[in-house]
């Protein structure tokens, strides 16, 4: 039984189609990535799941329940969404316990104890959650989403505005809930964490399916079409290179994307007729790379997953 499943789900608001006959199976115990650019229906599918807004058309069933039909399954579930909101005036330790208990833990004074150690917030335990920085409370309500030990876990956009230390830390928390049975599903922009963290990775654009597997199978619809290189010098004129499509300068190395017919041993003659090669790597494209080149505005490769 999959953890989540959405059958044919769709959701307008007023002439705006946010979500257009999606279907998803997340299996349990994976980590489900949700990318995609702003407005294209991440949030809103993420609520359907939730119950906060229901669907036009289709079914949205979480452990085997159609949610539209019950509530059994709200406990088993934590939800950080996107608006982060905490009772400011609280203590830190009392606003854990209060979220807790509304989840039917009650002893969980040892579990907070353990989550504000695990995030480095041990010593805010007995200070207002108004004096923590914007890092700090969106631990805090992290902890708060996890404290219940919920069965399927959804983080909306959890790593934005989070320095490098504190995503590390908030990373390995994540990875430790999928180690102990959780399912997880969190969205967000950063491709380079979707990559690295994610079993799976779904894509919505403009409402609809476009990207949906593990990395490995997106990647492999694009094949070996890209060339990693860096050159000694300027002054090299990468999109007049033979077989090039497209040219992605990041400065201190380049990424070539071939055309269909191109040939690579070509384009490094070419190359090395201009300036000294210290790299040339084939290699199939990024993540970040196959969304830009579906969610761009000038975009032509957008294909039903």
């Amino acid at each position: 039984m999959d953890a989540v499943e959405l059958h044919g789900i769709t959701k307008t608001f007023g002439q705006t189609v946010a979500v257009d006959d999606l279907a998803l199976a997340v299996p349990p115990g994976a980590v489900y990535g949700f990318i995609g650019p702003n407005g294209s229906g991440k949030t809103t599918t993420l609520r359907m799941i939730m119950r906060i807004l229901h669907p036009d058309a289709g079914a949205v069933r979480v452990f085997g329940e159609d949610v539209s039909h019950s509530a059994a399954a709200s406990d088993r579930i934590g939800y950080l969404p996107e608006e982060r909101s905490l009772y400011r005036k609280m203590v830190v330790k009392d606003v854990l316990r209060f979220f807790a208990e509304l989840k039917g833990l009650r002893d969980c004074k040892a579990e907070i104890e353990r989550w504000l150690e695990k995030l480095d917030l041990a010593d805010y335990a007995g200070k207002k959650v108004e004096t923590l920085s914007k890092g700090m409370s969106q631990k805090l309500q992290f902890i708060a989403t996890v404290l219940h030990k919920p069965e399927l876990v959804i983080l909306d956009e959890p790593f934005t505005g989070l320095d490098p230390v504190n995503q590390d830390v908030l990373r390995d928390a994540i990875v430790d809930l999928k180690r102990d049975g959780a399912t997880v599903i969190f969205s967000t922009h950063d491709m380079d964490v979707a990559e690295k963290m994610c079993d799976f990775v779904f894509m919505i654009f403009k409402g609809r399916k476009v990207l949906d597997g593990t990395l490995e199978s997106i990647k492999q619809q694009y094949g070996e079409d890209t060339i990693r290189v860096r050159t000694g010098g300027n002054g090299v004129a990468f999109d007049k290179l033979p077989g090039i499509a497209k040219v992605n300068d990041f400065g201190q190395f380049q990424e070539l994307r071939m055309t269909d017919d191109a040939d690579p041993q070509a384009i490094l003659k070419a190359l090395v007729a201009q300036a000294r090669v210290e790299r040339f790597e084939i290699a199939q494209p990024t993540l970040h790379d196959i969304f830009v080149r579906i969610a761009r505005p000038d975009a032509e490769e957008v294909n039903d997953a």
